[in-house]
C-alpha cells in the first residue's frame, strides 16, 4: 500500500508523536509500535508500518513503490 520511502517518513512521524507524549512509560531509546493501516478493500489493500529500527531492511514491493510519485525509478 505504501512505498518504503513513505512507510519510513509515517514510522517518523509516529514516532515523534508519541515522544511528544513525554509518557513516563516510554523507553528512552526508540519507541517499538506495530501500526495496521487497512485500505478501501481490507482484503487486497492494506500495509504495517513498524517504527523504523524494527525493520532495518525492507522487504520491497515494486507496485507500492511504483505508486509513489517521489521515489526514483529503478
Amino acid at each position: 500500500m505504501f512505498s518504503v520511502r513513505q512507510k519510513r517518513e509515517i514510522a517518523d512521524a509516529v514516532q515523534k508523536i508519541l515522544r511528544a507524549t513525554n509518557h513516563p512509560e516510554l523507553p528512552i531509546g526508540e519507541i517499538d509500535f506495530e501500526l495496521r493501516v487497512d485500505g478501501e478493500d481490507r482484503r487486497l489493500s492494506w500495509a504495517v508500518i513498524r517504527n523504523n529500527g524494527a525493520v532495518p531492511k525492507p522487504g520491497v514491493n515494486w507496485h507500492n513503490e511504483k505508486q509513489d510519485l517521489l521515489t526514483p525509478p529503478q
